[in-house]
This record gives C-alpha cells, structure tokens and sequence, in this order.
C-alpha cells in the first residue's frame, strides 16, 4: 500500500469534501499539522467540523481555516487565545462545543477502538453535562452521579509525527504527542506529517508511539520553524 506522498495537497488528494468532520491533533502550537492545514486552506473546502485541543492562535494553526471562514463547528477544550474565534462565536458565526480536555481526548481514543461511548463524572453539574444521560454507579461514599459521553469519530484525521518510517510507524515527540495519537485512530483516514522519515526497521518497535496501520498517507513536512504563543524574557542584568 503506498503510503509516501511529494505533498501535502498530494496526501489529501480525494479525501477532502465540503461538511466533512476533521480530527486535528496537537497542542497550542505544538504537534499540530501545519502543512496539512495550509493545504486545506488552500483547496478550499468550507463547512468543515474540527474537532482538536483548540483553535491555533490569529493567523497560525486552525487559525488560518477560521480566518477563511471555512469551519463551521469546533468541538475544542480551550479557545482563549484566539480572537477570530472569539468574534466568529459571540457574533453567531461559528457553532462551539466546549468538551473538557480530558473527556476530548478520550472521546477521539474511544471512538478509534470502537466504543460508541462511556460514562464519566467529568462536568456532572454544570454545562457540559446538559443534555446528556446521567447514570449513577457505585462510589466510595455510595451511587454517585456519571455523565454518557460519545466516542468521536472523523472522516479525516491530520497530525504530525517527529519521525515514521516508510511503513508509516511514527514517533512523537514531548508535548507534540498530545492529542496527536488519539486523534489519528479517530479518523476513517490518517493523514500525518513528520519531521524525518527513515528506512523500515530504523526504529527500536518499542519506540513507536503509534503503528503503522492506523497512517493512511504520509508526508515529510520539514523543514519547519518553531513558533511561540507566549514570548517571556526577562531583563538583561546591569553591570
């Protein structure tokens, strides 16, 4: 099965569609599927659902689909960065779906193993839990309240890797594994992006993070260049 592709535009070629749901993974700016991105800006499709962490920041990440108007929905855990996201929602624009981190990431791993949904006591009480079936199962002090959460799954799945090899078995990195490794079993196709890509039999098996079988397509992304939300310095000493 070929799974090398020259490009981004290449690897998601016959895969887009207008109202399709996209698993993107990553976390701020890091891990996300930045080639990826831009080639789905580039073709144009709109009314798309993501589901990822958050929405980038202005002008960078999932943040350049909503400054092309191109989302329709966005199931995310945290937002407060990005103020196109904030002016598209409070204006009626954007359709949100605030879902706690943990539960998120659980949801995409849920629904890539099959499991339509699971009980949690995550948001019992508040918002998140309005609408949703409550079943009480025995706690510590007695039956205490869970919440029916439902497994997530995609018709695309976008992440990025540090290393794969041709088979697609990939690696991730530090903070870029988050949401990265739920999301790509999520998706009924995975599409991923790495830094390196080397020879099969190159990595140690117990150094891969997620197999082969569940990447569809793959792309080397490299070279990339390092983005920042938050620049801290500190003031240089005085003599």
């Amino acid at each position: 099965m070929k799974k090398l592709y020259p490009d981004a535009a290449a690897a998601l070629e016959g895969v887009l569609f207008d109202g399709m749901m996209i698993c993107a993974g990553g976390f701020g700016l890091c891990g996300i599927p930045e080639r990826l991105i831009d080639a789905i800006r580039d073709a144009g499709t709109k009314d798309l659902t993501i589901a990822s962490n958050n929405a980038g920041i202005d002008g960078e990440g999932l943040g350049k689909l909503l400054r092309t108007r191109q989302v329709k929905k966005m199931i995310s855990s945290y937002v407060g960065e990005n103020k196109e996201f904030e002016r598209q929602y409070l204006a009626g624009e954007l359709e949100v779906e605030f879902c706690p981190q943990g539960t998120l990431a659980e949801r995409c791993r849920a629904g890539g193993a099959g499991i339509p949904g699971f009980y949690t006591k995550t948001g019992v009480g508040t918002l998140v839990a309005e609408g949703k079936p409550v079943m009480a199962f025995d706690g510590p002090n007695g039956p205490e309240d869970y919440i029916l959460e439902r497994g997530i799954r995609a018709d695309l799945s976008i992440i990025k890797g540090w290393k794969a090899d041709e088979a697609g078995n990939l690696v991730f990195r530090k903070t870029a594994r988050n949401f990265n490794q739920p999301m790509a079993t999520a998706g009924k196709v995975c599409v991923a992006e790495v830094e390196e890509i080397v020879p099969v039999g190159a990595l140690d098996p117990d150094q891969v993070h997620l197999p082969g079988i569940y990447v569809n397509r793959l792309i080397l992304g490299a070279p990339y260049d390092k983005k920042i939300e938050f620049v801290t310095t500190r003031e240089r000493a005085t003599a």
